[in-house]
């Protein structure tokens, strides 16, 4: 996670059980979890992505996948599937070299 943002400071408990000491544990711990859940922006120098899927299927939007040697970011209404095939057949056809 790289964050600018500060650690929430926990103060050392009080020798007996205090209510204002269990509010601000309360109130750290909620700073802290939004800070998890929103770390803001991310600044790399390198980064490096190995394993990424080559299509877009089942990926929810904003995630990464490679196609055709390029990085992509998956896009609502935009599909990028593994591949299209198909075969078919009708009737019979006799070719004859003389």
């Amino acid at each position: 996670m790289s964050t600018n943002a500060p650690v929430p400071y926990f103060a050392a408990p009080p020798s007996t059980y205090s209510q204002e000491y269990l509010n601000q544990i309360v109130r750290a711990f909620a700073v802290f979890a939004q800070q998890v859940n929103n770390p803001g922006d991310a600044v790399y120098s390198s980064l490096r992505l190995t394993n990424l899927p080559t299509n877009n299927q089942g990926l929810p939007t904003g995630a990464l996948f490679q196609h055709d040697g390029f990085v992509k970011i998956t896009q609502a209404n935009v599909a990028n599937v593994a591949g299209v095939s198909g075969t078919s057949g009708i009737g019979t056809v006799t070719v004859v070299i003389s």
